[in-house]
């Protein structure tokens, strides 16, 4: 199994992404700092990855610590909780395992520091475990969804990647494959920082798992000519009333579908729900670097004084999509969490 996050003896251990497909590295990190930075600089992403990396990023201050009280020690995480919180704002599974580290080191009050580092570094393990499980729970549920012979898009990459291990979309797209429902999956490019071809397409390769890569632009002519049985998408954060955040050019892909008559879903675990917000108007969309689009690969595509604006996501409104996918099962509209 592709392994982008694991703990390793006292430090965690993250697949550079930004290496893939060209190169598999893999960075070691012992400072909650350098974990924050690996979360800004895409080392690290995918919205369930982010947040398992995250908990083991407070982990990693509790053990840096060198406070010899328990209140220390506790100020000292909640300064590594906040810092990470900084990185990226739109991926809710982010702040959902700070809070849970943040529960575990309050609960833990009582206790010797070196106790209350211990049960940190277990939680962050049990996040990265129960990740694991959730995917191939909701890759099983999702497959269910998956005629015999179909031939899926899919955009960005939300597989084994994007997560602890096995994936979101790309996790139905494995269990669909292994059950022998699946005959081709679509690969969007997924610009500007291309996870489609650099990672969801690698992914692919690694695993056998028969597909096709397309620019973003060839996904409309394509259900046009009836050759899209369903499109599946992860997301970073899902409003309480369904709306969902995802990729840049998700949305775009929905209403393609719809006027197709094409399904469309979004596989995401529980987690990813955040029920404080009532609609997808008050997800909080990244804005990030114009390099990333005056350039590909290094190599400038653009003047580089012409201005660029740069959303990461954007949000597809609930009545586009046919059902959302979690270990818990499938929803459908109008949907109630």
């Amino acid at each position: 199994m592709i392994v982008p996050v694991r703990w390793s003896g006292d430090r965690l251990v993250l697949l550079d992404q930004t290496r893939l497909p060209g190169e598999e590295v893999e960075r070691e990190y012992d400072r909650w700092e350098d974990v924050a930075e690996a979360i800004r600089a895409l080392v690290v992403r995918g919205a369930p990855a982010i947040g398992v990396a995250a908990a083991f990023g407070v982990a990693l201050a509790a053990r840096a610590s060198e406070a010899t009280t328990v209140d220390g020690l506790l100020d000292d995480v909640e300064t590594a909780v906040k810092g990470l919180a900084a990185t990226r704002p739109t991926a809710v599974n982010l702040f959902w395992a700070l809070e849970r580290m943040r529960r575990v080191a309050h609960g833990a009050r009582g206790e010797a520091p070196d106790a209350v580092r211990g049960r940190l570094t277990a939680e962050a393990q049990t996040i990265l475990d129960e990740d694991v499980a959730a995917n191939r729970a909701l890759g099983d549920h999702g497959a269910a969804l998956v005629p015999p012979g179909a031939r899926i898009l899919t955009h960005c990459n939300a597989g084994a990647l994007a997560t602890a291990g096995y994936g979101t979309a790309l996790g139905v797209v494995r269990s669909a494959h292994a059950q022998g429902r699946l005959r081709l999956l679509w690969v969007d490019e997924t610009r500007p920082v291309m996870q489609g071809s650099r990672l969801t397409a690698w992914e692919c390769v690694r695993d056998g798992i028969p597909h096709r890569l397309v620019a973003d632009v060839v996904a409309g002519s394509l259900m046009a000519r009836g050759e899209v049985d369903l499109v599946v998408t992860g997301a970073d954060r899902i409003a309480a009333n369904g709306d969902t955040a995802n990729k840049i050019g998700t949305y775009a892909l929905a209403v393609l579908a719809r006027h197709h008559g094409v399904p469309f879903y979004v596989a995401a675990p529980f987690s990813t729900i955040d029920p404080a917000l009532p609609t997808g108007a008050a997800i909080p969309i990244e804005e990030r670097d114009a390099g990333e689009v005056r350039q590909v690969g290094g190599r400038a595509t653009a003047p580089a004084t012409s201005p660029v604006y740069n959303p990461a996501f954007d949000v597809t409104p609930a009545a586009l999509i046919a059902a959302i996918v979690t270990e818990r099962g499938v929803f459908r509209p109008p949907y109630r969490f």
